[in-house]
C-alpha cells in the first residue's frame, strides 16, 4: 500500500506554506527549508531594501547552480554577486 502524504506547514521568507509530504521526507524538507529561510535572511542582510522576490530568486538560482554545475560555493557565490549588482544596477535606473 502506498504510503500517505501529510500536510506540513512551514515557513519561508515570512510565509507560510502548507505542503503535503511523504512522512519519511519530513525531516529533511524541513532542514531544506531551514537552510533556504538562513540564506534568504543572509541576502536581505546583505542587500537592503530589495523585494522578498529577489532574495528567493536570488537563493533558488544559487541551489539551482549549485545542483547543475557542481562548481564550488565560491565560484557560485561570486557569480550571484555579479547577478545581484547587474539587478541593483537595473533596478535603481
Amino acid at each position: 500500500m502506498p504510503q500517505e502524504l501529510i500536510p506540513i506547514n512551514v515557513w519561508l521568507a515570512g510565509r507560510s506554506y502548507r505542503i503535503r509530504i511523504h512522512p519519511d521526507e519530513e525531516e529533511t524538507v524541513r532542514k531544506a527549508v531551514k537552510s533556504a529561510d538562513e540564506k534568504i535572511m543572509d541576502m536581505r542582510s546583505h542587500y537592503a531594501g530589495k523585494d522578498d522576490q529577489d532574495f528567493i530568486a536570488m537563493c533558488l538560482l544559487m541551489y539551482a547552480a549549485d545542483g547543475v554545475t557542481g562548481s564550488s560555493t565560491s565560484s557560485i557565490e561570486d557569480e550571484l554577486n555579479n547577478l545581484t549588482q547587474k539587478i541593483e544596477k537595473v533596478l535603481s535606473k
